[in-house]
């Protein structure tokens, strides 16, 4: 699940399909630059770089309200905005399934947290200005990648444009810019530092433990003692990736952090390693200045052909549509909630009525954006229903390729495997019996 930035492709990714639609999911996107008027082009083309410095800057306070439409707070504490209700809160959830608090039968209690995998934890928005640059922030939610090897879910690829992304990415680094204008934190450097010696700590003090660091060789990955495991699964699974940390953030910000992360983040699963200013320059030198193998070229797993045997809804059912697609698209009684952003809406899509709760749902279709009722075994491009299109689509994201005209599915989980797509292809190809 290793996506690569591909910034040819941010202005394409403004809209996108809603679930297995190849429509706009708002209807909304960037407004069009009106034309220039009585040779007003050479004006605008002068004028050009400064406007696209203040689009990338950000408004924050429309940055804030976007947070709140795009529902950031089901997933993310830290947001500024309340937590969503419980029913509509993702993570809370199935944190209160994993904890025994949800009031559900024993046995479906059971059930559910022999599956529960996905969703039991998710970073916090807070403190972000200290910790990520903002132009950082702002590709990241144009173009969602995998950071945290160990987390099974991912962030969502929204129905998001450049200037949206810039006032959000300028909404949640404000209070730093504040900061920094007033310099109330003293500017550290790397000057002297040395990332041999780096190397040497970040392997004494187990930094291994819980972060990977691809395309480094022969740092050692040290699997968490079993008896620890409940301690520090949080800690493990947000731990990013730190090939990436050099794109993320500042070397004087990752100095302050590795020093101590509770300081800048209250609550943080990140624990507060002894260690002197010294120590972490310098293991902050070797995370941002090593060397780094480029990255292995990611594809999409192969496509199996039809299956000859008969396969059943029942079976689909069973294999991949109640293993993740109810999450997001099922009825508010089936999900116990608001019946999930495929179906009623959220997240900044539209309510699509797309219910995979039950055959006859299923059958029903979606709602495009006209109030016509579409079938999602429709063929689109290519002659691929879009079901099968959208399940295919989230195996390319994970390739680095995403495509602008369909969204991938499942939003911000793993995508399917070639199995599982070939179930569900083959069913769809013998008339989706019962």
């Amino acid at each position: 699940m290793r996506a690569r930035p591909l910034l040819a492709a941010l202005v394409a990714l403004a809209s996108g399909a809603a679930a297995c639609t190849s429509e706009d999911p708002r209807g909304t996107g960037p407004a069009a630059t009106p034309p220039a008027e009585d040779g007003g082009a050479a004006a605008a083309i002068a004028a050009a770089p400064a406007a696209i410095a203040a689009a990338s800057a950000g408004d924050p306070e429309r940055g804030e309200r976007l947070v709140a439409e795009y529902q950031c707070n089901r997933c993310h504490d830290g947001t500024g905005h309340a937590p969503a209700p419980r029913d509509a809160h993702c993570v809370q959830c199935h944190q209160d399934i994993a904890a025994g608090r949800f009031q559900a039968p024993a046995a479906a209690m059971k059930r559910w947290n022999e599956n529960l995998v996905s969703l039991r934890d998710v970073p916090s928005l807070a403190a972000a200005g200290d910790r990520l640059r903002r132009d950082w922030i702002r590709g990241f939610l144009l173009e969602p990648r995998d950071l945290r090897p160990r987390l099974h879910a991912t962030m969502p690829r929204l129905a998001l444009g450049p200037e949206q992304a810039s006032d959000i990415a300028a909404y949640l680094t404000r209070e730093r810019r504040e900061r920094r204008e007033r310099r109330e934190r003293p500017i550290a450097s790397l000057e002297g530092a040395s990332a041999a010696r780096g190397r040497e700590l970040y392997e004494a003090k187990g930094c291994g433990t819980c972060h990977a660091f691809t395309g480094v060789t022969g740092v050692t990955a040290v699997a968490p003692v079993k008896a620890m495991e409940k301690e520090t699964r949080a800690a493990v699974a947000l731990a990013p990736d730190l090939r990436v940390a050099r794109d993320r953030i500042e070397p004087a910000d990752l100095v302050a952090w590795v020093l101590d992360p509770g300081a800048i983040k209250p609550g943080t699963p990140m624990p507060q390693v002894p260690m002197s200013p010294a120590e972490a320059r310098d293991i902050a030198a070797f995370v941002m200045t090593t060397p780094l193998a480029p990255r292995a070229p990611a594809s999409a797993p192969e496509r199996l052909p039809v299956l000859s045997r008969r396969v059943t809804y029942d079976e689909v059912d069973r294999r991949v549509f109640r293993v993740t697609c109810r999450h997001c698209h099922s009825e508010p009684d089936y999900a116990l909630g608001d019946g999930g952003p495929g179906n009623t809406g959220g997240f900044g899509f539209k309510a699509r009525g797309l219910n995979l709760a039950t055959y006859e749902g299923i059958a029903a279709g979606y709602v495009d954006d006209q109030g016509e009722r579409r079938s999602v075994f429709a063929r689109g491009p290519g002659g691929v229903p879009r079901l099968l299109a959208a399940l295919l689509s989230r195996q390319a994201e994970e390739a680095g390729r995403a495509d602008p005209a369909v969204r991938g599915m499942p939003l911000g989980l793993p995508a399917l495997g070639a199995e599982e797509i070939q179930l569900v292809e083959s069913w769809i190809a013998q008339g989706r019996p019962q």
